[in-house]
């Protein structure tokens, strides 16, 4: 947190207020690890689709259904869905705490897996379109 300080109608105690700085950092931090795991499978996901697209045009075979691209593929959608997933929980558990204590900061963790989510899109169309 930037040193922002947690402003209500009701002025809360330092205890309270304290109280959800720390859920609110809690809240940050878990999100910032769906975003590493998220963009951990989609990096992963690429570079097996691509790795296996470069097979396929240096021997010229047909991929088999289940072959590596696919493999990539799903490993891209894995983490797109599980990043869309965790962004839409940590939206309402972070509306939640907003409704108790509304001078919260914006959130970086949910911007960052906005941005996250949308290199994912265009990994996963980039390489379909290419395959």
């Amino acid at each position: 947190m930037t040193g922002e300080t947690i402003e209500t109608e009701t002025k809360l105690d330092t205890g309270t207020r304290l109280s959800f700085q720390r859920t609110f950092q809690a809240l940050e931090r878990t999100q910032m690890a769906w975003v590493r795991t998220g963009l951990g499978a989609i990096s992963f996901g690429f570079g097996i689709a691509k790795f296996f697209q470069y097979l396929h045009d240096q021997r010229g075979e047909q991929a088999p259904l289940f072959g590596g691209f696919t493999v990539g593929m799903l490993m891209i959608s894995i983490g797109l869905v599980g990043l869309l997933l965790a962004n839409l929980q940590h939206r309402r558990v972070l509306k939640d705490l907003r409704e108790e204590c509304p001078g919260l900061p914006r959130s970086v963790a949910g911007s960052m897996a906005v941005l996250i989510i949308v290199l994912g899109l265009l990994a996963f169309f980039g390489a379909v379109l290419r395959h």
